[in-house]
């Protein structure tokens, strides 16, 4: 599966839009993880707690955008994206979303 922010893939050309493809996910801060990332925040710096949480939302959200483009048919995702929302203190929704479309290689 090819997924890129860009809107052409240099090297291909798109034979079909499936349409519009999404993964989201919910996730919330354990209390271990709360205390902890309050901690490290006393020291400045990366909150690493934080910023694997955040990594972790991203990678589950893109996991299910591809695996909806794959249902779909789709064998590329173009112009994907991210957009995370707080819903609640300590709970963060993250969705990634692009067009699904079927390439092959040009030329």
């Amino acid at each position: 599966m090819i997924v890129a922010t860009t809107n052409e893939l240099p090297g291909y050309r798109i034979v079909r839009v499936v349409g519009l493809v999404r993964g989201v996910t919910v996730r919330s801060r354990s209390i271990v993880g709360t205390i902890g990332g309050a901690l490290q925040s006393l020291v400045g710096g990366n909150i690493s707690l934080f910023t694997s949480l955040a990594e972790t939302a991203r990678q589950e959200a893109l996991d299910l955008m591809i695996r909806h483009a794959e249902e779909q048919g789709a064998n590329a995702v173009i112009a994907m994206r991210y957009d995370g929302n707080e819903i609640t203190d300590g709970i963060t929704e993250m969705l990634a979303y692009g067009t699904a479309v079927v390439v092959e290689p040009a030329g």
